[in-house]
């Protein structure tokens, strides 16, 4: 590493069970712009890993019959030598908190902040989140429980260390005013500010009774609070105090990748840490959304989540992760089920990407004799390597600001048009009339065009990009994003064709998916009569902005104008649907998508890709009821 390095990480990983894939979803994503920052040229440091300690840990080993490092070894060598491996995360570095390079920086640490009276010995008394290990005054819990996970709270007394963070509020205020970006999206920002500006409480940082720990030096009888001790693995990984040239090339790190409910550890713990060493604070903490089932965040205590590896073996790792990076808005919240993993990869990566490529080979076999022809600059229209350059500068700016999956909207938009040529162009009649020079041009175009594609997937797809380039007769891997420009000398290559990328999947027959529940339960008459079902009028219908799936519609149900935001893009133009007449859910709990307040859902029948909405044969005065 001899120039500044583009470092990346991702919350370590509580080792207590296995991961589910709202784990898998984080890491991919940090795995996603790692890949992509490779392809740029930088230098990268991307570090994972596990968060052993605390009372959790210890207490399911002693329910084991294991000492703690013997419980968390298996689950920790099944996370690192068979989930990532499986989803192909590049990390650089895999940090365990029970390393002794990282047992000799925390006590220092802590050793540095209590000589310099940041730390100071008190006894505490409040109110315990045994799930989370955090404590809490009686003014933030909710409804008296945890504010963070909504389960129940004790009451606890014991000797403790503590940090001063009240000392650090007003700068730490000041310093997330003056640097907007550091913390994203805007909204974990606000959320932290309101939260500072609510006064910031000494942190109770070490455990009595607990001998799972690094304990506190020269107190023994004091293990460090299980936060404290994780947080600091990022300067850990990056060499601090051990490594000081490495660290000096590595820190501060340019993005922490964390799920929104940890963002305030992150935010005002980690950066009144830093401050206090008189360390610089990270470029950017971006606290994305959940990964959901139904309404409800999917996680191991709940009991709804859904086993990455079950998903591997059924689908395979790229479906897998294109599914996690281009079907959620980065960000925000999201619903996982195993039928838009289905319909996307059957869409995206079948319908449009795989028929590309088969439609591609197969004429240059026909019309060309399997070998590019040539390609003559002044007789091309500019249709295909316009679009290039405009999504190889998309996705530039959509990486930068970590919006993946706008990055692979964009990718996808360039599949789209590609295969919109095949049509407008017809390479067929060009052949039936003798317009060589034009068919030439155009299968060219195509050809590069999907080379172009294996480029800009690199860092999202593992497979994928090198299926498309051995069947276009491209064996070398890809060096460097600007690979992703139109005009790569192509004539006299010699295509491969092979199979399809992806043979279209169908819905397994089985008694239950994959973190779906789709033994449907029993429903009386009265609950059936809860439901308002209505019949309503499309007034107005647009696209929503950024989301290649939702549409928002204005629906008049005989009493007012609702908005509705619904994912049928795929399905239906706004055009179509304006006039026509539906059915909605008319008394579901509103909520937000995408920014928008939508009021009520549509009904529609779906089997496999085919989706259509439920309306009357006949029309019907709108807000009809539905029985």
């Amino acid at each position: 590493m001899g120039r500044q390095v583009w470092y990346i990480t991702t919350p370590i990983y509580y080792p207590d069970d296995s991961l589910h894939v709202g784990h898998a979803y984080t890491t991919v994503a940090a795995d996603a712009l790692a890949r992509f920052h490779r392809l740029l040229g930088d230098d990268v440091l991307f570090v994972t890993g596990t968060d052993e300690h605390g009372q959790k840990i210890q207490k399911k080993a002693d329910q084991a019959g294991k000492v703690p490092l013997e419980f968390v070894t298996p689950i920790v060598e099944w996370i690192r030598g068979s989930l990532w491996k499986r989803l192909g995360i590049s990390y650089d570095d895999f940090i365990r908190t029970t390393e002794e390079r990282h047992y000799r920086v925390v006590q220092t640490i802590f050793q540095k902040l209590l000589d310099q009276g940041d730390i100071y010995k008190g006894v505490y008394e409040g109110w315990y989140c045994l799930p989370d290990e955090s404590y809490w005054t009686e003014s933030k819990l909710i409804d008296g429980k945890c504010p963070d996970c909504g389960r129940p709270v004790e009451r606890v007394q014991q000797e403790s260390y503590f940090f001063r963070l009240g000392r650090y509020q007003s700068q730490l205020h000041d310093y997330i005013e003056a640097h907007p970006d550091f913390i994203q999206p805007p909204s974990r920002r606000n959320e932290m500010l309101n939260f500072i500006d609510a006064g910031l409480e000494d942190l109770s940082i070490s455990r009595t009774g607990v001998s799972w720990g690094i304990p506190v030096p020269g107190d023994p009888d004091h293990v460090i609070y299980v936060w404290f001790d994780a947080l600091t693995n990022y300067i850990t990984a990056a060499g601090y105090l051990q490594d000081p040239a490495k660290f000096e090339m590595v820190w501060p790190a340019n993005v922490h990748l964390v799920g929104k409910e940890i963002v305030r550890f992150h935010t005002v713990i980690w950066p009144v840490i830093l401050m206090a060493l008189g360390l610089p604070l990270p470029h950017r903490v971006f606290g994305h959304g959940w990964l959901l089932i139904g309404q409800a965040k999917m996680g191991k205590s709940l009991g709804n989540a859904v086993d990455p590896i079950q998903l591997l073996d059924r689908y395979g790792v790229d479906p897998v992760r294109h599914y996690l990076l281009r079907e959620v808005p980065f960000g925000a919240d999201g619903s996982y089920t195993e039928d838009a993993l289905i319909l996307r990869t059957n869409v995206d990566l079948a319908n449009d990407l795989g028929n590309l490529l088969s439609r591609t080979t197969a004429m240059i076999n026909r019309f060309s004799g399997g070998v590019v022809p040539a390609f003559i600059a002044g007789e091309d229209d500019g249709v295909l390597s316009g679009e290039v350059a405009s999504v190889h500068r998309e996705v530039k700016v959509a990486m930068d600001q970590l919006a993946i999956s706008d990055a692979l909207t964009s990718i996808f938009r360039l599949v789209g048009r590609a295969n919109k040529y095949i049509e407008e162009q017809k390479p067929w009649e060009l052949a039936k009339t003798g317009q060589t020079t034009r068919l030439n041009n155009v299968l060219y175009g195509l050809w590069e065009t999907l080379r172009v594609l294996s480029v800009l997937l690199t860092p999202f797809l593992l497979e994928t990009p090198g299926k498309i380039r051995h069947q276009l007769g491209l064996d070398e891997p890809v060096k460097n994003y600007d690979e992703a420009m139109f005009g790569f000398k192509a004539a006299g290559v010699a295509i491969q064709r092979q199979a399809a990328l992806f043979p279209r999947l169908e819905r397994p027959k089985r008694e239950a998916d994959i973190g779906d529940d789709s033994k449907t339960p029993e429903i009386t008459p009265e609950d059936f009569q809860k439901l308002d079902f209505r019949v309503g009028t499309v007034r107005s219908c647009e696209v929503v902005d950024g989301a290649d799936r939702l549409l928002k519609l204005t629906v008049f149900d005989g009493s007012r104008e609702r908005t509705i935001v619904s994912g049928i893009r795929q399905h239906y133009q706004p055009d179509q649907l304006v006039g026509q007449q539906v059915v909605l859910v008319a008394n579901l709990k509103p909520v937000k998508l995408r920014g928008i307040l939508s009021e009520g859902m549509l009904l529609a029948g779906s089997q496999g890709d085919l989706l259509s909405l439920v309306a009357p044969l006949d029309r019907l005065p709108e807000g009809a009821r539905v029985k």
